[in-house]
């Protein structure tokens, strides 16, 4: 019974040792089985770590005997949802977690608002345009409405009062009378500043010393003001007052130096449009650009008034010289060139002071005026090489050897103290004009 109980053991034992072999012949083949679908995978799976491949293997076999299809993370994360990576190995295809549909989306979405942003931007900067040209044409409109004004301005002649008339006859008949020679139009832009009343007082002494002068003076400025209003009906002069604003895309900034931007371009085209428009063929004059800080001399306007098409003559302390002037042929009083060292490439290197033209000249070059968008300091040549050229230059003030007229400037005044008591709301000239 022992032996028997002993064989029935070693019967069933070998029965068990057969099951086992079984088994790991089973077990063997499923592992051929992943290993040539590792294989054949291998593009995708060949970064995988050993134990991993090991831990597919293991649990295949444990399956009870059923093939599965292996699965592989092409990132590092194990199996199930618990993997890092975008893709995954199934039946030997390759196919996209839906967190790679989630991130390119996102990336889309944050494209458009990208694009959106930008979108606003252009059409901010369009609309920045638009106003600003928007602005320069109803300013070019503004201006252009005030010199239709301008040119119907009327003349102003000086009318002493009784009282003072005898005296003022005297003075006038030591002065010289008007004769019948060409009346002198002198244009002189200014503005407003602490000295500019000084400035154009200056001149106006000069200018009372001058037979048969015109002053036309044009304000850069919206409206007359009543300094200069003021001022004009008390000078003794004949004149023309105007005003003309300019554009304020050309206008200097306040710390801006002087030469950066052109000025006095459009005060001057209004005064000769008003000129064109107020005289004609049968009057006799000169046109003479007078700025307000320059000096002159009274004998100046002698040789202004012997200019029958253009003339020219020397002006002291500008273009960093003594004087700057032209070079006449002393036989012929010709111009033949010019000695000016700043920027002597200019078609007329000469000063605004520097020449005067003849009112028959701006009558028949009709369309003659000055311009913004030139380079600094052609201001001059812009308007000569419209009505004149070289050799048709006259050679005035002893040919080009005397001087007249110096191209000074005054000092800005130092108003420190003052600025401090207009901030307390006060001024040292409250009802005074200066």
């Amino acid at each position: 019974m022992v032996s028997r109980y002993g064989g029935g053991g070693n019967i069933n034992g070998n029965n068990n040792d057969y099951n086992d072999d079984n088994n790991e012949d089973d077990d063997s083949n499923e592992t051929e089985d992943c290993e040539a679908q590792l294989v054949a995978n291998s593009s995708s799976s060949r970064g995988m770590k050993d134990h991993r491949v090991y831990h597919h293997i293991t649990s295949a076999s444990s399956r009870h005997h059923h093939h599965h299809p292996l699965s592989l993370s092409s990132g590092g994360g194990g199996g199930g949802g618990g993997g890092g990576g975008d893709m995954m190995l199934n039946g030997g295809r390759f196919c996209l977690r839906p967190g790679y549909y989630k991130c390119l989306s996102r990336t889309l979405l944050a494209l458009g608002f990208i694009f959106v942003i930008w979108q606003n931007y252009s059409n901010c900067k369009a609309q920045e345009e638009l106003c600003k040209m928007t602005r320069d044409s109803l300013e070019a409109i503004r201006a252009a409405s005030i010199a239709c004004q301008n040119i119907k301005e009327p003349v102003h002649m000086p009318m002493p009062t009784s009282a003072k008339l005898c005296d003022a006859v005297e003075d006038f008949n030591k002065l010289g009378k008007p004769n019948d020679g060409p009346v002198i139009y002198a244009i002189t832009p200014t503005f407003t500043r602490p000295v500019q009343k000084a400035e154009l007082t200056r001149l106006s002494q000069t200018f009372l010393l001058v037979p048969n002068f015109h002053w036309i003076v044009v304000e850069d400025s919206p409206k007359k003001t009543p300094l200069v209003t003021n001022f004009l009906a008390q000078s003794g002069l004949r004149y023309t007052h105007i005003n003309a604003p300019t554009p304020s895309n050309y206008k200097l900034g306040k710390h801006d130096p002087n030469w950066k931007k052109p000025r006095g371009v459009e005060q001057r085209n209004a005064a000769l449009r008003w000129i064109r428009s107020n005289l004609n063929e049968s009057n006799n004059g000169v046109i003479f650009f007078a700025d307000d800080d320059n000096t002159y001399s009274r004998h100046l306007f002698k040789e202004v008034a012997k200019v029958k098409r253009v003339g020219v003559w020397p002006v002291g302390l500008v273009g960093g010289l003594m004087v700057e002037r032209p070079i006449c042929d002393k036989a012929t009083g010709k111009v033949t060139g010019f000695n000016a060292v700043w920027k002597p490439d200019r078609p007329f290197p000469i000063d605004m002071a520097g020449f005067g033209i003849n009112l028959q000249v701006i009558l028949e070059k009709k369309t003659a005026l000055f311009a913004y968008d030139i380079q600094s300091g052609f201001q001059e040549s812009e308007i000569l090489k419209q009505v004149t050229t070289r050799d048709e230059l006259e050679g005035l003030a002893d040919g080009c050897t005397k001087v007249y007229v110096w191209h000074t400037r005054t000092q800005a005044p130092v108003l420190n103290t003052e600025t401090i008591l207009n901030k307390k709301g006060k001024s040292s000239n409250d009802g005074i004009e200066v």
